[in-house]
């Protein structure tokens, strides 16, 4: 990947997997437009590289993100990369990426860090993270997350969790679909690359085609998704690595991905 200096964000990258670090620790990692943009330009650059298989992304020391930055909320404060988009565009980018990602939930997810989680397509989480969209203790409102929070919690549960405020555990956010799994702290680190490694076995174009059409149809009507699917499936079936997937598996052997 490209190397970049980064002020809010640690990007490595290592063995298929690109981690996304957000870094602001003094303030739990609290989100403002400098990392929004950082993170806009780490993720374009994890989608083109073909080495990156898989994006995690996670906070440092002990809270993925305590939510928005108030201290910093002015758009082009401090950047040196040329200005690319807003949070509004940040989670549209993450809606549309076509590879996959991991949330490492190493702690605190509250507002906009949680609308990061509930982004990504995996979040792996420790059992003493808090979860939460405390804005309206505040006089605000999780108006962006809000469009993401509705496609994975029901609504009755949304509307107490923006309302209310309150903060929940790991194990309810789990049962209420914003997490994928939740381990002890001790076990975060290994159940993340269990997952990665799993996600990078998988055919790369097979992956990026699968996630661009759950993008494309998932908000389509069933009369306009299937056709559309279909014509997908079509795409795919004439990929090189379909066409290794199926002999692999008539032959008995592991596949071979050209990633084409």
């Amino acid at each position: 990947m490209i190397q970049r200096a980064y002020k809010k964000l640690v990007v490595t990258a290592a063995e298929g997997r690109a981690t996304l670090c957000l870094n602001n620790e003094a303030r739990k990692n609290a989100i403002g437009p400098l990392m929004v943009n950082e993170l806009l330009y780490a993720l374009e650059d994890a989608d083109a590289d073909p080495e990156v298989r898989v994006v995690v992304l996670t906070g440092a020391g002990n809270a993925f993100s305590a939510g928005g930055d108030f201290s910093s909320m002015q758009a082009g404060d401090g950047e040196e990369l040329p200005h690319k988009g807003d949070f509004a565009e940040l989670l549209l980018r993450l809606a549309r990426f076509e590879k996959p990602l991991v949330a490492r939930v190493n702690g605190v997810a509250m507002g906009g860090g949680l609308g990061l989680v509930a982004s990504c397509h995996f979040a792996v989480a420790v059992d003493s993270a808090k979860l939460g969209t405390p804005e309206i203790d505040v006089g605000l409102f999780p108006m962006m997350i809000m469009a993401v929070l509705a496609r994975l919690v029901p609504r009755r549960q949304l509307l107490s969790m923006m309302l209310l405020g309150e903060k929940f555990s790991a194990e309810e956010a789990l049962r209420l679909g914003l997490l994928s799994a939740v381990v002890p702290a001790g076990e975060l680190d290994s159940a993340v690359d269990a997952l990665v490694g799993r996600l990078a076995a998988k055919s790369p174009i097979a992956l990026r085609l699968g996630l661009r059409a759950h993008a494309a149809t998932q908000d389509l009507e069933l009369e306009a998704a299937l056709p559309d699917l279909r014509d997908r499936l079509m795409a795919c079936l004439a990929t090189e690595d379909a066409r290794e997937g199926l002999m692999a598996f008539l032959e008995k052997r592991p596949p071979a991905w050209k990633g084409c």
